[in-house]
């Protein structure tokens, strides 16, 4: 029984560490990157900039710099899945950088699938009363957000 007690202990341990976490999100697509960052508590979150693609060089280490500038201790970045859930190009691609992006940053990288976060983005930003070329110019941020939330009810339980 005290095993059984242990383990529990032990998981409680980890789940507490794990939901008290800023995370930074990356919704990475082939023009820009959208980012968006948690509270430390992981209830709340918000947009933070969109990256102009250049090399994956320097996009890693404009997002190795706001890892840091952030003080984020974990990375979720949006798995683009086809929507029978399997792997196309966009997620291969993903997949490739993520590995990347994980050579280079010394915080966890993790994935989320990232299916509708585009459309639910939009729909967000039409309901605050964005103007189309605002929503173009933050769309990815607002994906980036949605990435994270999704992450964040994820990693908390409540699905």
């Amino acid at each position: 029984m005290s095993g059984a007690r242990n383990n529990y202990f032990l998981f409680s341990i980890c789940y507490f560490i794990l939901s008290i976490m800023r995370v930074l999100a990356i919704d990475l697509g082939t023009k820009n990157i959208g980012t968006a960052v948690s509270d430390a508590l992981g209830i709340s979150v918000r947009p933070v900039e969109t990256i102009a693609r250049s090399s994956d060089d320097r996009d890693i280490a404009r997002l190795r710099s706001l890892v840091d500038d952030l003080e984020a201790e974990a990375v979720v970045v949006g798995l683009p899945l086809r929507m029978d859930g399997t792997i196309g190009d966009a997620a291969a691609r993903a997949m490739r950088f993520v590995e990347k992006l994980r050579a280079k940053l010394e915080v966890a990288v993790f994935m989320q699938d990232e299916r509708l976060t585009s459309y639910e983005a939009e729909q967000m930003m039409i309901e605050r009363g964005f103007a189309k070329n605002k929503r173009r110019a933050r769309s990815d941020e607002f994906a980036a957000m949605i990435i994270l939330q999704d992450y964040l009810s994820a990693a908390n339980g409540k699905n």
